[in-house]
């Protein structure tokens, strides 16, 4: 099991700007995490830095645990839908068993009927989903999600959605970029607010939507702009 992320004066600059502001964090090791904040808040780059895709500019992070990520627009490798989830398969804990497995997750994900199609002439929400499995095929401690429902259609997001909370259910950390606060309301246990690179509020999902304490996070959660 992977130990609580922690943080300690994280920060990073770009563009001779601070693009993350010395942000001290810990979370649980369970349990699904997501992350709010108007655009250019940080928090892709929050995603990244918690992940080790990019290295911050001071401060620390401990993070321990197999780790994954899926972004916003999947990448499909130039192979049918089957052997992009067997190419990862064999690389995580499922390898002796990779093509049972297969089978098994491609139903779970309803793409089992297009196994044999070429992934990149699959929808989006279908790409989506299969990066999704994918990604989990690595059987990962700790999955990053970076805004993966944005521009899917309703049918598609609640598809993700349910493969996000059975991971979480099975002990999966999740950690979660989205601009849907329904999505978050649906699917958080603990909120992350950043605005301009900074840590306004960091608290359980229920108080955060009831009750936010930071002027940014009522604006927002109003729908108003938030400069």
């Amino acid at each position: 099991m992977a130990d609580p992320i922690r943080t300690t004066a994280l920060t990073l600059k770009a563009g001779g700007e601070d693009r993350i502001r010395a942000l001290d964090l810990t979370l649980s090791a369970r349990g699904t995490t997501v992350i709010m904040g108007p655009n250019g808040a940080g928090k892709s780059l929050l995603l990244r830095l918690l992940h080790g895709l990019i290295a911050p500019t001071s401060g620390t992070i401990h993070s321990t645990g197999r780790q994954a990520m899926v972004f916003q627009r999947p990448v499909m490798l130039r192979r049918s839908v089957e052997a992009n989830l067997l190419f990862a398969l064999r690389r995580g804990p499922y390898a002796q068993d990779a093509e049972n497995k297969c089978r098994e997750m491609l139903t779970e994900i309803s793409l089992n009927t297009r196994a044999k199609q070429p992934a990149r002439s699959l929808s989006g929400g279908e790409q989506q989903r299969l990066a999704l499995a994918r990604a989990l095929s690595l059987g990962p401690e700790i999955l990053f999600l970076d805004e993966p429902t944005a521009s899917l259609d309703p049918t598609a997001t609640l598809a993700i959605e349910k493969t996000v909370q059975r991971s979480a259910d099975a002990k999966t950390k999740i950690i979660l970029v989205t601009h849907d606060q329904g999505q978050a309301r649906r699917l958080a246990d603990e909120i992350i607010f950043l605005h301009n690179g900074q840590l306004c509020e960091h608290t359980l999902a229920a108080e955060f939507f009831e009750a936010p304490t930071s002027q940014q996070a009522r604006a927002y959660l109003a729908g108003q702009l938030v400069l």
